[in-house]
């Protein structure tokens, strides 16, 4: 069973029956999809030396901008101890540049929450609360995280922590997905942003 029908349970069922495509890996298979992020916002210029090192780790990045072409590729994937495992792989392209959020999710049974390790390798770790609108979207939330070295993994108190919300839903009108991914710091405010839409290449 997808790690997201795990901790949606019988939630996961009140998603607009696309999304529930997007997010069942039932057939253990990867899903490609491309699109366009319609505006990409990053935070202040004193923060761009560590989007600088972001790009090394594949997390984050200084560039910013409007009609971003952007690939996503999710993997699943059996961990070592067993677990099933998603692997994420954004693309957004910049001109010739190549820009990468990467992430790797697994479920958290006894909290019911999803793991997320964000960068390759992994440099820090959130927690991700999911929920269903009203509306049938689908809504995340970050929550606690950790600075992530090597195999020792550091608190972060909230004040350094870049808290996301995201919204993704499916779009009748024009037979595509949107998303939406804001993250930000309680002190210095963005840190990225961005809002898009893409089709997923196969969900058969």
């Amino acid at each position: 069973m997808s790690v997201y029908k795990k901790v949606l349970d019988k939630e996961f069922y009140r998603l607009h029956p696309m999304l529930q495509k997007r997010y069942d890996f039932s057939n253990h298979k990867p899903l490609q999809a491309a699109g366009v992020m319609k505006k990409i916002k990053v935070g202040p210029k004193f923060l761009y030396p560590l989007f600088w090192l972001g790009t090394k780790r594949k997390l984050l990045f200084p560039e910013e901008g409007t009609n971003i072409p952007f690939e996503i590729l999710n993997i699943p994937l059996i961990g070592a101890n067993g677990e099933d495992l998603i692997q994420w792989e954004r693309v957004f392209y910049f001109g010739k540049k190549k820009r990468y959020f990467n992430a790797l999710m697994s479920f958290d049974s006894r909290r019911n929450l999803i793991k997320d390790y964000l960068g390759e390798p992994s440099i820090l770790y959130s927690d991700l609360v999911f929920m269903v609108s009203t509306e049938g979207y689908l809504k995340i939330e970050s929550s606690k995280q950790r600075l992530v070295l090597g195999r020792i993994e550091i608190p972060l108190p909230k004040i350094f922590q870049g808290l996301a919300t995201v919204t993704e839903k499916y779009s009748e009108e024009k037979g595509l997905f949107l998303i939406s991914v804001d993250v930000r710091n309680p002190l210095i405010g963005l840190i990225i942003s961005y809002e898009g839409e893409f089709y997923p290449n196969d969900m058969d």
